[in-house]
């Protein structure tokens, strides 16, 4: 009689997978932003089924929101023993700094292709849970402004608060990049350029009267017509609510029109997007050649551009906002031509930071661009008065961070 053929072994579900799913599900957040991902996605990313990813996770939303706390509970769980440091010194404190910042740098290194998602994708977070994700940051942000006290305890506490959050700007920043440089030159470059933003002395209100008020909205008024007005309408929706979630109808309605009045002008939210991103770059570009015409050395280009971008943010902070989290909505071929549009607008700060500080390749030089673009990117929305004062005050703590501020062009 035959032997009986030995019976399948039954297969065992991996202990990891649902961390596996977690890092799966952040990365696509990332990349492509909330909307654009779905759970057939991350499943097969994973090499699931729906139907199992299912069983982890009720919903996108509850995934969403995993992935969100996770990476921002391994900042704050990183920084645990450095923040249980003592503080009996100035020496003690810097210490425990450096010990913050390192594993800050480490961590946001390491979460760097995901860490993406607080910058533009926190918005679709429900209201509690956003304030339990920024009660997670202000954790980390307190962990450093208390040291900071005992560091420099002469330091204006308004004035402490801001360098604390450049110096988190500065490293986060790559979170909204691909420039690779090496592990340790990248971990420098970060380390140095918050501890510029720790070190650092703003001026005072007072002393920055002559400043120049920031620039105007680049929206037009209603006597250039209906099609300016919905492209301002659009611009203020898909800033609040998300490209996704802005409607035709609400963009009508802004505007005292019915959804066939908007068809007659715009095909339809892409078109609209669209013009939107065209309005931006063209607005940054025009600034750039603004400040070029002012200066007389690569150090006085690199003073206005700061100025200039500073200025352009304050008073387009909807617009910003759209222009650089929403772009992946529009047509491959829209995309590609903005994005190279972005990139010729960081080279021409890299080419102006090389020459301002020649000992930098450029791959370095970006780094700390982009740096600087972050901190303005973080920093402008959360400010209380946006007037000619703060924008004087930004403008140095971005100087600060790339390491320009009072370095006169080398002859």
């Amino acid at each position: 009689m035959p032997a009986a053929a030995p019976s399948a072994a039954p297969r065992t579900r991996p202990r990891d997978r649902k961390r596996r799913i977690e890092e799966a599900a952040a990365l696509a957040f990332a990349q492509h932003g909330y909307h654009a991902v779905g759970m057939q996605d991350i499943a097969a990313a994973v090499g699931i089924s729906a139907p199992a990813l299912y069983r982890h996770f009720p919903n996108k939303y509850a995934l969403f929101v995993r992935t969100a706390f996770t990476l921002a509970h391994r900042l704050v769980e990183g920084t645990d023993e450095a923040a249980a440091l003592p503080l009996d010194s100035a020496d003690e404190a810097r210490e425990a700094l450096d010990a913050l910042l390192d594993a800050v740098i480490a961590t946001t290194v390491e979460l760097r292709a995901t860490g993406g998602i607080y910058r533009w994708e926190g918005r679709y977070l429900e209201p509690d849970d956003r304030e339990l994700l920024t009660s997670e940051f202000r954790t980390l942000r307190r962990r450093f402004e208390h040291a900071h006290v005992v560091y420099r305890p002469s330091a204006d506490e308004i004035d402490r608060r801001l360098l604390v959050l450049g110096a988190l700007s500065a490293v986060a920043s790559i979170t909204a990049h691909h420039t690779t440089v090496g592990a340790r030159t990248l971990r420098t470059l970060l380390s140095d350029a918050a501890w510029r933003a720790l070190d650092g002395t703003l001026p005072v209100p007072e002393s920055v009267d002559a400043a120049p008020p920031p620039a105007p909205a680049v929206g037009v008024s209603a006597a250039l017509g209906r099609r300016a007005q919905l492209i301002d309408a659009a611009i203020r929706q898909f800033a609040a609510r998300g490209y996704n979630e802005a409607t035709i109808e609400d963009i009508a309605v802004a505007v005292d029109l019915t959804p066939s009045g908007v068809y007659r002008h715009f095909d339809g939210k892409s078109a609209l997007l669209l013009a939107a991103c065209d309005r931006a770059a063209v607005s940054l570009e025009r600034a750039v050649l603004r400040a070029r015409e002012d200066a007389a050395s690569p150090s006085e280009l690199m003073h206005g551009l700061v100025r200039a971008y500073v200025a352009h943010t304050f008073g387009n902070l909807e617009l910003t906002r759209v222009y650089f989290s929403e772009i992946a909505n529009l047509a491959p071929d829209e995309q590609r031509r903005l994005r190279a549009l972005q990139r010729a607008h960081v080279a021409d700060w890299v080419a102006v930071l090389q020459a301002v500080r020649p000992e930098l390749g450029g791959r370095e030089a970006a780094v700390l661009v982009h740096a600087g673009l972050g901190v303005v990117a973080d920093q402008a929305p959360s400010l209380g008065v946006r007037d000619a004062a703060a924008a004087e005050r930004l403008a140095c703590l971005v100087e600060i961070v790339l390491g320009v501020r009072g370095m006169p062009h080398p002859s």
